[in-house]
């Protein structure tokens, strides 16, 4: 079943919300693509749920408009806008079957002949057999799907959902980050999904729009995002990077940074900071980029790759990849994660190795930031 929608773009121009003295959103424009999956990934207290409320109108903004397909809707109360809310929560009624929780749009704007939409919408979210069962009959996630049938059946041109898997546990999330792609692919109107979890949203997204302190700190799709971080903080926030500052001693097509008593390389094209002789530079790398070898063997490690040396200080097996943590003159803890294709006696806490990758691999970032922006402690995981 495909329902192409007639909508447009949504637009946020200048959008922004304070408390008083506080600004949970700084005035921010962006630019959600119709029929894209869009995430806002961000810490809690970020400005992501603030931004999705001003879009769904259950906020009101402090300034900027929100513009639907060319429309500016800021004036308009949530159930004359053309968008509809999926929670975390998903405020399913209890005392409904699962039909007429998701006929209660309809129903509402008293429609009478709802089965054949309801059919459509339960087969859509595969609970076809599960029509006549009451919400506590079910699964959390497949409450869940009819949350998101209940806000499809009303034709929005917009769907957020706001942090819609977070009372799920981890595997069911995982197979409902695939199921809301299915469905978002299936119906090809644009999702606007609100969520702190990294893996998330790189997994649903087309775009991901990465906040922090109520400003996006960069838009992209997730590949690139990952790849070409421009921060310390997107660096540090979407997955792990090791950051190694060092001193520029040339440029050219490569830069050549002196760090931890070597000399390392980096594509100048994957330097968005400005290089001169002299300047400082962080590099990063990500940990499954970096191959190490014991120092044994150190001359078996082909010409032309960025080297350090260190002290493997942890190891952690965790069945597909052992993750090593590495002592280095370049770095107190960098982490290197192995595929566990064949696994090597020798690398265990106390060896002496050396961190090998391509310098293609390796990316460059201004000094002048916090090189521990966006790194999570246990506070915020908990």
């Amino acid at each position: 079943m495909t329902q192409q929608q007639t909508g447009g773009d949504v637009r946020l121009t200048g959008i922004s919300k304070t408390y008083g003295s506080f600004a949970a959103v700084q005035p921010l424009d962006l630019t959600v693509p119709q029929g894209s999956f869009f995430a806002l990934l961000g810490a809690s207290g970020c400005g992501k749920t603030t931004t999705l409320r001003m879009i769904a109108g259950l906020e009101e903004a402090t300034t900027g408009t929100v513009t639907l397909g060319g429309r500016d809707i800021t004036g308009l109360p949530p159930y004359k806008r053309p968008v509809n809310t999926v929670f975390q929560s998903y405020a399913l009624f209890p005392h409904l079957d699962i039909t007429e929780n998701v006929a209660f749009g309809l129903r509402r704007r008293g429609i009478k002949s709802v089965k054949k939409q309801v059919d459509d919408m339960l087969e859509l979210v595969q609970l076809g057999d599960f029509a006549r069962r009451r919400p506590h009959q079910l699964s959390g996630g497949q409450q869940q799907r009819v949350a998101v049938a209940r806000a499809l059946i009303n034709h929005p041109q917009v769907l957020l959902l706001d942090e819609p898997l977070g009372a799920l546990d981890l595997k069911l999330r995982r197979q409902m980050q695939l199921e809301l792609k299915r469905i978002q692919t299936e119906v090809g109107i644009t999702f606007i999904h609100v969520t702190h979890d990294q893996e998330e949203a790189m997994t649903m997204a087309d775009t991901v729009a990465v906040m922090n302190a109520g400003r996006v700190e960069q838009l992209g799709d997730p590949a690139d995002l990952y790849e070409n971080p421009r921060t310390t903080f997107v660096a540090n926030f979407l997955g792990t990077s090791n950051l190694i500052e060092g001193e520029v001693v040339s440029t050219g097509t490569d830069i050549v940074v002196s760090a931890g008593g070597g000399k390392l390389r980096l594509p100048a094209d994957r330097c968005p900071a400005p290089t001169a002789n002299g300047g400082r530079l962080l590099l990063g790398i990500r940990p499954e980029k970096i191959s190490l070898a014991h120092r044994d063997d150190a001359d078996e490690i082909a010409e032309g790759r960025n080297r350090v040396t260190g002290r493997i200080v942890d190891s952690s097996f965790i069945g597909v990849s052992t993750q090593y943590v590495v002592e280095s003159p370049a770095g107190k803890s960098l982490q290197v994660y192995e595929q566990n294709v064949e696994r090597r006696a020798r690398l265990t806490p106390g060896a002496e190795v050396v961190l090998h990758w391509n310098p293609a691999h390796t990316f460059g970032l201004d000094a002048a930031q916090d090189i521990d922006a966006g790194v999570e402690t246990v506070e915020d995981a908990a």
